[in-house]
């Protein structure tokens, strides 16, 4: 059964897990015979993670961070929730979210830790970037380059609030 509100698949679940491997082998590449700290953007990245962490190859430890936003909104302004679990100090650390859509959020996550904490190297791993995002100063490792800014749900992308379970990403019909 079709969510309301879901329009066309732009990935279906076969290109989400594909994606999955590509990040996964651009990050077991990078950080070869190195350990690192992910932090998930929740609830987001939660799906993504799950299916990334496993595919990797190099020892992490991992931990949440939340920045609660509307999808394509450049100017979040929302506290950044971080309650730390494990030492992110003298680490590369990897933030890990479903998507960078604007990249207004990522900016300020990246931010954040970059000025809040003694990092060894900060990267981020997504499974898309759109175009019109803004730039970030960091390493990213994504799997796939959108063609255009179309919003979008599912694996882990909302829309009010619910369809972040379907195993494909598709467009939004308002």
């Amino acid at each position: 059964m079709t969510p309301n509100h879901a329009g066309d698949v732009v990935l279906t679940t076969a290109q989400i897990q594909q994606g999955v491997q590509t990040v996964a082998q651009q990050l077991n590449t990078a950080f070869q015979g190195e350990e690192a700290v992910v932090l998930t953007v929740v609830p987001g990245g939660i799906l993504f993670t799950a299916d990334l962490v496993r595919a990797l190859t190099f020892p992490v430890c991992m931990d949440t961070l939340s920045c609660p936003h509307t999808p394509g909104d450049r100017h979040n302004t929302s506290d950044i929730v971080y309650h730390p679990h494990v030492s992110i100090t003298d680490k590369h650390v990897i933030i890990i979210d479903d998507a960078i859509e604007s990249g207004g959020t990522m900016k300020r996550l990246v931010e954040y830790v970059m000025t809040g904490f003694n990092v060894k190297s900060l990267s981020v791993a997504t499974l898309f970037v759109k175009p019109g995002r803004v730039a970030i100063p960091v390493p990213q490792y994504f799997a796939y380059e959108m063609i255009n800014d179309d919003l979008l749900m599912g694996y882990g992308l909302p829309w009010k609030h619910y369809s972040r379970n379907l195993s494909y990403i598709a467009k939004v019909n308002r």
